[in-house]
Order: structure tokens, then sequence, then C-alpha cells
């Protein structure tokens, strides 16, 4: 199981892939396309649908035995976005001897410094010119080799660099792509790479190229250490390792009286507020349509919403053994401690006592340990998708994750044993 996380974190160095690949697993196991542009027609106990959002969030529903007005549905909702760099347009910036470098622009929160010195890729989707204006081709485009590099100045120039230094994102964080061998390649190099690769799934000419969503990711292929391989190490596990969790569940899950879904949202490292994110409205309007397709009216939705429970994961921070002053002192989760669920005060997570009790009592059945994360008083936290989904679809749920190191560095520190356990609670979640 481990060894299939691993793959999956290697074959989604960006949000596009990791819906593409979520997508191919779901059709694996019978669960249909369904185009939200046409009606969804009507629905029946045991179907298997998913749907798809600008190409990077996916939703998918395994219908229940009874209607969501009668049993309401169970749901576990992660995010597929990671903190990166994105390649801006016009990106190319020839410097002198003809090194190219590239212009980019910071998504999210990213631990800078963890970016250096190490090979990069990219990945991402290429848009190509159509039938018409309105219905170009899209393209997903991965790099797999190292591609680039964030070189850190020498410390013969800088001898205080290990006393602290601050980074210009518009300055520091410029990857080099290459050399400049001809004339041709002036202000090409990078859109003739993008053709090369392009040019495996179709023919493509520069010409053709609209745009693209392109960004940086760590080549470096994730992995287990320590001395009995207990660790994981990569890039995104927040949130992928939640997205391939709840997706294992959902494959494993029978059918059952409550219609199960899993919600895997985009831009939560930007706020949730675009239309593939948790505050859109798309999940709702979705679900709607399921009730109503149940042969049910709008007031089948709002049933179907009283009866039902959301498990919000994304990953929680783990206690570092270097810094246990950074931590609240009595609530400080571990390393392969298990399932962590996460309270604050400022209603920043979902959680309330009621919804703690049901998780972890889920924990229990499962045979899993449960620990819980509040953030020291004196150093404020993040917030997650817990309660922005709340706030459109106003559901009872958790909010919860594993438990891990470096969160937002370029590559996170996780436990073999939390994905597993994890994976049982949200099996033992589905029924």
């Amino acid at each position: 199981m481990i060894q299939r996380l691993l793959d999956f974190l290697n074959a989604s160095p960006v949000n596009f892939l990791a819906v593409k690949n979520i997508a191919n697993e779901l059709e694996k196991n019978g669960y249909r396309r369904i185009d939200p542009s046409l009606p969804i027609g009507k629905v029946k106990a045991g179907d298997k649908l998913y749907v798809t959002k600008n190409d990077t969030s996916i939703h998918a529903f395994h219908i229940g035995t009874q209607p969501m007005a009668d049993a309401g549905f169970k749901m576990i909702c992660a995010h597929c976005d990671s903190p990166t760099f994105r390649i801006k347009p016009k990106a190319e910036m020839v410097c002198e001897g003809g090194i190219v470098k590239l212009n980019t622009e910071v998504y999210g929160g990213p631990i800078m410094s963890t970016w250096f010195d190490r090979p990069l890729t990219m990945a991402g989707r290429v848009i190509v010119r159509g039938e018409d204006a309105f219905h170009p081709q899209t393209l997903l485009l991965h790099f797999k080799r190292p591609l680039l590099q964030i070189s850190n100045l020498a410390i013969h120039f800088n001898r205080q660099v290990n006393d602290g230094v601050k980074l210009s994102k518009q300055k520091d964080m410029l990857p080099i792509l290459g050399y400049i061998t001809n004339e041709m390649e002036v202000n090409g190099l990078l859109i003739n790479l993008i053709c090369e690769e392009a040019n495996r799934q179709m023919n493509v000419t520069k010409d053709n190229i609209l745009d693209f969503d392109l960004y940086l990711a760590d080549a470096t292929p994730a992995c287990t250490f320590g001395a009995h391989d207990e660790f994981i190490s990569s890039g995104r596990l927040d949130d992928l390792s939640m997205c391939f969790a709840g997706l294992e569940a959902l494959l494993a899950s029978k059918d059952d009286t409550t219609t199960h879904v899993l919600a895997i949202f985009d831009n939560e490292e930007t706020g949730s507020l675009t239309k593939q994110g948790a505050g859109s409205p798309f999940l709702a309007t979705m679900l709607r349509r399921i009730a109503l397709a149940q042969g049910g009216k709008e007031e089948a939705f709002y049933q179907a919403v009283e009866r039902a429970f959301m498990v919000s994961a994304d990953n929680a921070h783990a206690w570092h053994p270097n810094y246990p002053e950074k931590y609240d002192p009595t609530n400080h989760p571990k390393l392969g401690g298990g399932p962590v669920i996460k309270l604050n005060a400022a209603q920043k997570y979902a959680t309330d006592a009621m919804s703690a009790a049901v998780f972890e009592e889920i924990c229990r059945k499962a045979g899993v340990p449960c620990q819980r994360f509040v953030n020291h008083s004196d150093i404020a936290g993040g917030s997650t998708l817990g309660n922005i989904l709340a706030s459109s679809i106003p559901l009872r749920g958790v909010d919860m994750g594993n438990a891990i190191l470096a969160m937002h560095s370029c590559r996170e520190t996780g436990s073999t044993a939390d994905h597993l356990y994890c994976v049982k609670a949200f099996t033992q979640f589905y029924g």
C-alpha cells in the first residue's frame, strides 16, 4: 500500500495530473464520468459516477441503496494543490553568456529556501488551438527528467547566509533552464521544450500553442527512509496523501444504504475561492442534481445535507523534536501516532466536540489510534477545507489529517504507519 502511495505521488507532480490519475483509478473500478453540461439522467442504487471541474477538481459518488434524502451521504474531502512556483508568460530571461532563467511567481506559501539546489522539473497543462475559440484542446505535460534548478549564492558572497536571509520572490527564486546554443533558441527555448514534450501525444506546432499552466516540481522521487523505513519523504504530501487515502477507501467500499462521496478540490493553498475550490457551489449543485435525479424534489437535497457527515482531510503538524516550544503543551501529535483531529476556538476548523467524538469512535472501531491537534495559543494557525465548504453546504463534520513535518517544504516528511491507519479509518467511515 505504501508503494502505491509513492507511485501516485511520483505520477502527480501537479493538480492536473493528480486529478487525471484519480480519474483513471475510478474508471478502472467501474466509475462513469458524467458531463455537467448535460442532464444527469436517472440515478439508481449502486451507480458509480464522477465529475471534474477545470481538470483540477474531481468529485466521485457511489450511490447508496437508499435515496440521499433518507440516508444522507458520507463525504471525505481533500485538496490536490500544493505550494510551488508557476511559470509566467514570456518567461525566458536571457542572461550574460546565454544562460536562460525562467520568470516565475509563487503559488501558495512554500518554504522557499527548500527549493534551492535540487533538480526540478515542470508539469501542468498546455492549451492548443481547437475547432473554435471556445473549445481549445488540453494536453497534460510532465517532463520526467531534471530540467531546472534554483541555485544558491555561494557563501563567499553572503557570509551571513546561515544567520537567515530574506528571500526575494522575484530575484532569488528564478530557475536556470539552460544555455542558448543558437539564434533560433532566443525566446524559444521553453516553447521548443513544450512542443517536443507535447508531440509525444499529438502533432503540435508552436503556432498552435495558445497558453499554458506550468509549475515547478521536485524531480527526485518520493521514498521511504529511517532505520525501519518508517518515514515517507516526498513533495506534496500535503495534501495528496489524503487524496490517495480517500481514494483507496472509496474503491474498497461496498454498496451501502448511504451514498459515499469523495470530493477533491483545487486552490486550497490560495483560499479556495475559485470555481474548482471548496468555496465554489459546484459540489453542492452536483449533490442537489443527484438528489433530484433519484426522484426527489428540492427538499430531498436539504434532507440529505442534514443526514450527512463530512471528513475534511488535510494534513496536520507533527511534533518536531528540535522545536518543542512551538507546540501546545498537551495536544501535539506525533509521527506514527494515528490520524489527527484538528480543533480551533476561532472556528478555523469545522470540528466541534460532537464531530470529534464521531471520528474518534470511527477510529476506535477501525482499531486505529487517534490524536488531537490544537495550536499553541501564542502562535496563529492556518485554515483548511472544512469550514469553507460548510459555509456553502451546512454539513456536520470534522477536520483531520495525518501528522507531517516540514509542511509546505519542497519535501515533507510523513509516517508509513499513519498512512495505513488513515486508510483503515476512512474505510471504516464509508462502512
